[in-house]
């Protein structure tokens, strides 16, 4: 007999709502489909992200990738008027931030407020096989193991006297950056391994303590989404 314990999810939307959304917004900002014929959903897309940051109350997260964007846009748009060579290349750079950014935006709310259980279990719903799973619930919980195994490296330096930007730069990158590349290796051994430990690879149905369910927000979500392709189509195939 299994025993169930079930809870409310702990974030706005649904897991499989997320990864929809990430999908969509890799197409549309990342890959610029449709360009002007998706001008409106465009910009929707670029500021979804920073709406979904506030309803976490992300603000300081949502000011400073406002203005990062913002101020990569207009000085982007600036550059375009006679720019010399150099200028040229920082518009590009520019540009690639402008496109990459939302979507990066959107891609650490998803890693923040989406618990592992939580993704397998909305998996579980799609039958997703365990081979596809299991690597991704890996990656969850791998970038937030290295951003703090960074953090712990930074004190250390800090406590030697080695600072960024001093006399000792180079010294600075090297006694952070080579440390932090052997932990990214043990890191993802040991998470590995720790998946394996749970029984992530049995092979059988799992219980989980998250209900997963499609709510409101994700019924908003799920039809941006699907208007942003069918749009697209009808500007790609009928005029």
């Amino acid at each position: 007999m299994e025993y169930r314990l079930d809870r409310n999810v702990h974030s706005l939307l649904d897991p499989r709502t997320k990864l929809l959304l990430l999908f969509t917004s890799s197409v549309f900002v990342v890959g610029n489909a449709g360009e002007k014929w998706m001008y409106v959903f465009y910009w929707i897309l670029v500021y979804l992200p920073v709406l979904l940051l506030l309803a976490e109350k992300e603000w300081k997260a949502a000011a400073v990738a406002v203005a990062i964007y913002v101020g990569s846009f207009y000085a982007q748009m600036a550059l375009q008027h006679d720019p010399t060579a150099w200028e040229s290349a920082l518009a590009l750079m520019l540009y690639i931030i402008t496109k990459i950014l939302p979507t990066v935006i959107l891609a650490r709310y998803i890693v923040k407020t989406t618990k592992v259980s939580e993704f397998l279990a909305a998996m579980n719903r799609m039958h997703v096989t365990d081979k596809l799973t299991i690597p991704i619930s890996v990656i969850f919980r791998f970038f937030p193991t290295v951003a703090e195994e960074s953090r712990a490296i930074n004190d250390a330096m800090r406590m030697r006297g080695i600072e960024m930007g001093a006399k000792k730069a180079t010294e600075a990158v090297e006694y952070r950056m080579v440390p932090l590349i052997a932990s990214c290796s043990i890191i993802g051994e040991e998470l590995s391994a720790a998946a394996m430990t749970r029984g992530l690879d049995v092979g059988k149905k799992r219980s989980c303590i998250w209900k997963i369910r499609f709510r409101f927000p994700d019924l908003i979500i799920i039809v941006l989404c699907l208007t942003c392709f069918v749009w697209w189509g009808i500007g790609r195939f009928f005029i």
